[in-house]
């Protein structure tokens, strides 16, 4: 296949909360496309796991040809703990389509993953989903569309019918009716004369909203001009182009309403890639610089998903940010210092592939066997090494361990893991020599079942499952002074260290801070750098749990050396044992993680779940009507009282409540709470040594 001109290329990227029908919607692009067979295969979910749990997990890429262009099409998970997926999709992509379940309105995940579009300055379309049932609706959301993204939201189109009897839709623009009657076929007509007064009074507000970014349309229109289809097509996609506007479209991936005409609508105001906003990245030098969306700039590309199969390996998906990629090219993975030859370049098109001569800007292309990479990665020409700048992701929060069946598959646990890890930036994981403990960590529990169930089916390894691990941390709360002499005489060459050390706490969240005041040469300047790095090594394992220290302050101020035995060995090993010995004295007490918790439940429930956050140590910040009967209630809760809540959760509210928690920092536990960890830990401890 010859390449693909740059103006001829459109993405989107869905994003929505669960269950919107995201997926559901890419089926019918491609049954439309004739590219699969029947709607409901949910093509774009190709992993085992995902087909037997009926549920995204991953991105699905996929492209497809409508009208005269290539439409790639990125399909994102609607869980919060899958959240590295969806903001590499989005910033991989200039066009997003928040797809809203219009019998729930504006769910939590739409926003969030919503609110990281407008960021970064992407071209934003809401799609209404399902209007074909029960009690389906749009009016009412428009306004928190208009809160949420600071954007007007524009309505494009009219139903035509509600619930089941939803058939078709009214184009505002063209001022024509589409009139579906199955799979996907529709006629073009007239629009029906009991909704030409709706569709009159809706196209004025359209064009209100649309001429107020164009003060010379505005003034025509005001004179009392008609305005042309071809005058609001430009009008609309001037202010797209500009982020002022939301179009509004609607549908049912169902009954593969509506889904022609959004193809339809991205072909003719969507972003192309030569509109996207350069990319702001960063030379191996420093210097900051723009990555342009140009075939004659050079080579820039962003890895966005990387997949395990366990067939052909690995396969490495980028977007073609700038320049161009032929067969035999060479190009540099920045982050990973490797140089690739490319193979084959094949696009995604459907289920399978097809393989092209050239790539050039905006084009997704598929790449099999690179040698190292992983998703988030940046690569670049080799004469022009950059990395882009990147969302931040967030940080794993919960763990479990997990360690063979079989003796024989340690290895295969490393391997698996090393590749799973590659796929997924907010996956970690990191085997204790000590303890000989594989641990895992990730955003939440159905995060990381998923990362066992991919483990089990990919590398063929089963494995025992801990319980979730709180990723405590320990301070101090009291400034001391402690000093020890490490002193060892042995054949030869002795053992000399001598420090003098305070300990003292630092500002929550501030991290550990080394400080030299050593003066005269009392401990040589050669030996300061093994002083900190003892004491790094010593804040591995607190003293009273053995979890990590953080937000604690150090300065060496005094020491002492000998000319022959001194080495950085014996200063580290003297540092090491300085900081237990000041730590025990320094009032130490164990931290826990705190979240910022929202959960949105129907009103009915607002009080039990009030009592439910209090009873887990939890403070409620407050409550907020969303509309539709629901509240949400915002409460700071520590992360060991959520472990379970979800279970609770949909006990209380019959299935209806969920809720989103991030990261808010470090908080001292109670005394009787301490306690309980200390003797967990002990036991756990044991229980490693046996």
């Amino acid at each position: 296949m010859d390449k693909i001109p740059v103006d001829a290329k459109r993405d989107i990227v869905l994003i929505g909360h669960h269950g919107s029908g995201k997926t559901q919607i890419v089926d019918a692009m491609l049954f439309n496309a004739k590219l699969i067979d029947r709607i409901g295969i949910l093509a774009t979910d190709s992993e085992e796991v995902e087909k037997e749990k009926k549920a995204s997990f991953s991105m699905g890429v996929t492209s497809l040809p409508h009208n005269d262009k290539r439409i790639y099409v990125i399909d994102t998970p609607g869980m919060s703990d899958f959240y590295a997926e969806t903001a590499n999709g989005i910033f991989a992509s200039e066009n997003v389509v928040a797809v809203i379940n219009s019998t729930a309105g504006l769910e939590i995940q739409t926003e969030r993953f919503g609110s990281i579009a407008k960021e970064l300055k992407k071209g934003i379309i809401a799609f209404f989903n399902m209007l074909d049932k029960e009690r389906a609706g749009y009016e009412e959301t428009l306004s928190d569309l208009a809160d949420t993204f600071e954007r007007t939201p524009v309505l494009v189109q009219l139903p035509i019918g509600r619930e089941a009897d939803f058939r078709g839709i009214v184009d505002l623009v063209k001022m024509k009716a589409y009139i579906y009657e199955n799979e996907g076929a529709f006629k073009e007509e007239d629009i029906p004369a009991d909704l030409k007064s709706a569709a009159e009074e809706s196209r004025t507000k359209m064009i209100e909203d649309i001429v107020q970014n164009d003060e010379e349309l505005m003034m025509k229109y005001l004179e009392g001009e008609e305005l042309s289809t071809e005058e609001l097509i430009t009008a609309l996609r001037k202010a797209y182009l500009a982020n002022e506007v939301i179009p509004v479209l609607l549908g049912s991936a169902g009954k593969n309403i509506g889904i022609s005409q959004l193809l339809d609508f991205v072909s003719a105001v969507g972003k192309g890639p030569s509109e996207a906003s350069p990319k702001a990245a960063t030379l191996l030098s420093g210097e900051k610089i723009d990555v342009v969306p140009a075939e004659e700039e050079p080579l820039v590309a962003y890895i966005f998903k990387s997949v395990v199969d366990p067939f052909v390996g690995k396969l490495t998906f980028m977007k073609l940010l700038s320049g161009t990629l032929k067969q035999g090219d060479s190009f540099y993975v920045v982050d990973q210092d490797s140089s690739e030859k490319v193979g084959h370049v094949m696009l995604p098109e459907g289920t399978k592939e097809i393989e092209v001569d050239e790539a050039t800007v905006g084009d997704i292309v598929k790449l099999s066997k690179l040698k190292k990479s992983a998703a988030g990665n940046t690569v670049a020409h080799k004469d022009r090494q950059l990395k882009l700048d990147l969302p931040v992701m967030p940080e794993p929060m919960i763990s479990k361990s997990i360690q063979p069946k079989s003796k024989g598959d340690i290895d295969k646990i490393s391997g698996g893991l090393a590749r799973l890890a590659e796929s997924d930036p907010t996956f970690k994981w990191e085997n204790d020599p000590e303890t000989n403990e594989t641990v895992i960590s990730g955003l939440g529990s159905v995060h990381l079942d998923i990362m066992i169930e991919r483990l089990k089916k990919l590398f063929s390894v089963d494995v025992e499952v801990g319980k979730p691990k709180i990723a405590y941390r320990e301070t101090v709360r009291k400034t001391v002074e402690a000093e020890y002499k490490h002193k060892k005489q042995t054949g030869g060459h002795g053992q000399y260290g001598h420090v003098q050390i305070k300990i003292e706490p630092n500002e929550r969240g501030a991290g550990f801070e080394f400080i030299d005041k050593i003066v005269g040469g009392v401990v040589p300047k050669n030996y300061i750098p093994a002083v900190e790095k003892g004491i790094v090594e010593a804040m591995k394992k607190g003293v009273l749990a053995s979890y990590p220290v953080v937000d604690a302050k150090v300065t060496l101020f005094y020491g002492s050396y000998h000319d022959v035995d001194s080495s950085d060995m014996s200063f580290q090993i003297a540092a090491r044992q300085a900081f237990k010995n000041g730590m025990a004295e320094a009032n130490p007490v164990i931290l826990e993680p705190l979240m910022d918790v929202e959960v949105f439940v129907p009103e009915e429930s607002t009080g039990d779940i009030m009592g439910e956050i209090t009873s887990r140590r939890g403070r409620p910040m407050g409550m907020e009507p969303q509309g539709k009967g629901t509240s949400k209630v915002v409460a700071q809760v520590p992360l060991a009282e959520m472990l379970d809540f979800a279970n609770k959760l949909s006990s209380i509210t019959s299935g209806r409540g969920y809720f989103t928690m991030k990261f808010s920092g470090y908080q001292e536990t109670p005394p009787d709470v301490q306690q309980k960890i200390i003797l967990e830990r002990q036991r756990e401890l044991e229980e490693q040594q046996k």
